[in-house]
């Protein structure tokens, strides 16, 4: 293994961790707002803020958007 193996795992669960923390606020924040879009905790959207981070969260919520429109 690499050098770089280890940090990129350890990117990827931070961008886990940071993501689903952010989708579960938001979730909150829109609920307590009454605006009716939640995006879901599952593992695809899980995996989706792990690969992309903070942008995939906001692609998340502009599918979520776009849905009710």
């Amino acid at each position: 293994m690499s050098e770089q193996t280890p940090s990129l795992f350890v990117n990827f669960i931070v961008r886990v961790i940071v993501g689903t923390a952010m989708i579960f606020f938001i979730n909150e924040f829109l609920s307590a707002q009454g605006i009716s879009v939640q995006v879901g905790l599952n593992p695809w959207t899980v995996l989706t803020s792990g690969i992309l981070g903070t942008p995939g969260v906001a692609l998340l919520y502009g599918i979520s958007f776009y849905g009710i429109m």
